[in-house]
């Protein structure tokens, strides 16, 4: 791991979003990114691009994978197949490891809808995970990035959007430009200890950050 850059966990580094928030902190000069994997097969596409890694699984002990880590991206999730398991206590326990070891920051993929689990039809069950694990962080010691997209999908990114504690309408948002939120997001002095919601606006990312004042703490939705 390279100590002039700060280590960041990435979980969910094989999924869709998670896998180019690894990329963009490849190329990062401030970040140097440990993929987290679940299988010791998966490690090769990333060490073959000279990635760190790190075997965890969200189902079980993850207070290794903390070990010289200095913020983490939670990107992972079970696509609605243990929403309570990995979306919900998988997050949980990275969180504590995180506390364990003191990081800097936590930065959390969640989904906008996650405030108002009860609205979200048949996505309730996988919206209330999100929102337990939200809340979970906000009570923890843990400086913290909660972002919530809209819908997201595979379009390229056009590096604009929209964001705001809570925006008056649905929508969506590329993969790409999500992840680059959550890349910068990662800064010491963007987006600390806020939860906001995010779509394909017309402002660019870095200015639509700058909006989002730091807070002590958040206020539990």
């Amino acid at each position: 791991m390279e100590k002039s850059k700060e280590n960041i966990l990435v979980a969910g580094a094989t999924g869709a979003t998670g896998n180019k928030v690894v990329n963009l902190l490849k190329q990062s000069q401030y970040f140097n990114p440990v993929a987290m994997v679940r299988k010791e097969e998966q490690r090769a596409q990333f060490e073959n691009k000279n990635i760190d890694t790190v075997i965890g699984d969200l189902e079980s002990d993850l207070s290794h994978v903390t070990k010289n880590i200095d913020k983490i991206v939670f990107a992972a999730g079970s696509n609605g197949k243990k929403v309570v398991a990995v979306d919900q206590e998988g997050a949980k326990r990275l969180i504590d490891a995180g506390k364990k070891e003191r990081v800097n920051k936590f930065v959390m993929l969640s989904s906008m809808g996650a405030d108002q689990p009860e609205n979200a039809g048949d996505m309730q069950a996988y919206m209330q995970a999100k929102a337990n694990a939200d809340d979970y962080l906000r009570i923890s010691t843990l400086d913290y990035a909660i972002v919530r997209p809209g819908t997201l999908t595979n379009d390229a990114g056009i590096g604009k959007i929209k964001i705001g504690d809570q925006l008056d309408r649905s929508g969506e948002i590329s993969r790409d430009d999500v992840a680059q939120t959550l890349v910068r997001s990662l800064h010491d002095d963007v987006a600390r200890n806020r939860t906001f919601e995010l779509l394909k606006g017309s402002s660019l990312i870095a200015d639509e950050l700058n909006k989002v004042a730091v807070k002590d703490k958040d206020i539990i939705a």
